[in-house]
């Protein structure tokens, strides 16, 4: 919450002011006195921190993994030698790689069975809203990485004067054989420390590269604050017990597996519907 800090405020008052009936949060900042009472779980979310230079960063990606990083590297000068100079376009403002991201975003999100988020038009619309922003304070950053003219791996996510928040970040799967997106936050990175930042938040959740490229850790809470209303209680039944399910697996790293070899099947199986709408849809594995 952004407030002036000896600002003492009901969570509950704060939801009836702005006419809401549930507040249903997952990345709040830990420890807030107004919704502190309401988190059900913190977490850790890892940031690569370039307070002390993008060097000393990267000594301590060497220290977490340096077979990693080694592979990476490697991968980098490849996918330069055979399809042309890398380089990287920090913070554009071009409309067109906008797309080319979201596109790649849609389709990772149906090849791996989730709900593409981008088919929500008004997702798409708050979206451009936020890549036009230009504030001090506020900005929707656009990073692609090429290779020679063509684009290869991108990021949008939102910008302070200090942190880069970590949001969408995608790839062409034509050069998956490169790992274009680890290629791609690593010059994020450098180009990041070098334009002033200090912090680029990657936000929890379950992805293994985050481990090995974080130089810290923040804190974040889930939660959930709702006014005594039939609303609220139809929302708790719809929610609470996915999220609750959802963190189960998330927490366990053979069932985290097991659900993402399911949904990628799925993702499978719905790719090859669109395709082929006469086509017989085999069992996905796992499924059971």
């Amino acid at each position: 919450m952004i407030a002036t800090p000896d600002l003492e405020i009901d969570a509950r008052t704060l939801l009836r002011a702005c006419k809401l009936t549930v507040y249903d949060f997952d990345h709040l900042v830990a420890g807030q006195p107004a919704f502190a009472p309401y988190e059900n779980d913190v977490r850790p979310a890892p940031v690569m921190d370039f307070t002390a230079g993008f060097d000393a960063w990267l000594d301590q990606v060497k220290v977490n993994s340096p077979k990693n990083l080694k592979t990476v590297r490697y991968k980098e000068r490849k996918l330069g030698r055979e399809h042309g100079e890398l380089r990287l376009s920090w913070a554009s403002g071009d409309a067109d790689e906008l797309r080319t991201l979201l596109t790649w975003k849609s389709d990772q999100y149906r090849r791996t069975g989730r709900v593409d988020r981008f088919a929500q038009p008004w997702i798409v619309e708050l979206t451009d809203l936020m890549h036009a922003s230009r504030t001090p304070d506020f900005s929707g950053v656009l990073t692609m990485l090429y290779a020679g003219d063509v684009p290869v791996a991108g990021h949008f996510g939102l910008m302070t004067a200090t942190t880069l928040v970590g949001w969408f970040p995608a790839y062409d799967t034509e050069y998956a054989r490169y790992s274009p997106g680890i290629v791609h936050h690593m010059q994020m990175a450098e180009a990041a420390a070098r334009s002033g930042l200090h912090v680029i938040d990657m936000g929890k959740g379950g992805k293994e590269y985050k481990d090995w490229l974080k130089s810290g850790t923040l804190y974040v809470a889930e939660g959930r604050v709702s006014r005594p209303t039939p609303a609220a209680a139809v929302h708790w039944i719809g929610r609470t017990p996915v999220n609750k399910a959802r963190t189960i697996v998330l927490d366990r790293p053979s069932l985290y597996k097991a659900a993402d070899r399911v949904l990628k099947g799925f993702g499978r199986v719905r790719s090859s519907l669109q395709h082929d709408p006469n086509a017989v849809p085999k069992e996905v594995p796992g499924a059971h």
